[in-house]
């Protein structure tokens, strides 16, 4: 079970984020006044500035943007992993997020532009909180 770094809990702005997590939802924001998609969790909107936000649950389906295969890590958090693939992921409902994608054999060559994810939750060891990734749908 990895055991990345963590934010220091409680952590007002992204709280509802984590506490979706741990029941295994990907939690975003919607902006109540203009109706924009808000994400990373934060306390007003990034287009009008409001602080009248409203949380909803994602379905968890995207789409690879773009990625990166990291070979080499030399932080004690992800020594152990090998080689794996951090990406920017498109949700469905509009959001883009950074993110791993996991459950590949090969990320050099099994993770792709393009490719359909679905967001799973990865505990972490002697964390409350898990931190979700994605593996192909």
């Amino acid at each position: 079970m990895p055991n990345r770094p963590m934010p220091e809990f409680p952590e007002l702005d992204t709280q509802p984020f984590w506490d979706a997590a741990k029941r295994r939802e990907l939690a975003y924001q919607t902006c109540s006044d203009c109706n924009e998609v808000v994400f990373y969790p934060r306390a007003h909107c990034t287009k009008c500035g409001s602080l009248d936000t409203t949380w909803h649950t994602s379905s968890g389906a995207g789409t690879v943007y773009t990625y990166s295969v990291v070979r080499q890590n030399r932080s004690p958090h992800f020594a152990d992993l090998g080689a794996y693939a951090v990406a920017y992921v498109d949700l469905d409902e509009g959001f883009r997020m950074l993110t791993n994608v996991v459950g590949v054999d090969n990320p050099t060559t099994d993770v792709q532009v393009g490719m359909r994810v679905q967001v799973e939750f990865e505990d972490q060891e002697g964390g409350e909180y898990p931190i979700p990734v994605f593996r192909p749908a």
